[in-house]
């Protein structure tokens, strides 16, 4: 019995210790990354802005589907592999250049936006950057996006998935 009550205690501190680390860390974060694709700009960019598409060449999401307007802003929602769903709304979209969208399901724990930039990188080859200004509101996510998943594991799978998309 003590024996139990001792390891029941150390388990205590240890989730403690976690949470109070969680709490520790930033809500915001930002995180990049990019890539370049050979197609041209115009390829790069229809594959990006049409969201109805994205189950074809993302692995992690089954449906896409769209929700008309909100507050002028075009909105869709995503169910992915796990079948989580989760709206988005575009905030910002210059043709071929740059796309802005933000997580707009409320009472996450955790939201942002994504930005895509899209940049002329030769003959038939476009740079594509992603930019991630993320929140994670609960402190046990925190410590899941920072040290486990890393910030930039959405991003990976994302830019992985389109590759293979231009590769076929």
């Amino acid at each position: 019995m003590k024996i139990a009550l001792i390891v029941l205690g150390v388990l205590g501190i240890l989730v403690i210790g976690i949470v109070m680390i969680g709490y520790a860390l930033p809500v915001k974060h930002r995180a990049s990354r990019s890539e370049v694709f050979n197609v041209s700009p115009e390829e790069l960019w229809a594959a990006l802005i049409d969201f109805k598409k994205y189950p074809e060449w993302r692995a992690d999401v089954r449906k896409s589907e769209a929700r008309g307007e909100r507050n002028g802003r075009e909105v869709w929602r995503e169910t992915d592999s796990h079948r989580n769903v989760i709206e988005y709304a575009t905030l910002e979209a210059r043709e071929g250049r740059r796309l802005v969208r933000r997580i707009a399901t409320p009472d996450l724990p955790y939201g942002g936006t994504w930005t895509f930039e899209i940049a002329p990188a030769g003959p038939n080859r476009t740079a594509l950057s992603i930019t991630e200004d993320g929140e994670v509101y609960n402190p046990i996510f925190r410590i899941v996006s920072r040290f486990i998943m890393g910030y930039t594991f959405t991003m990976d799978r994302f830019l992985t998935d389109l590759q293979k998309k231009f590769a076929d």
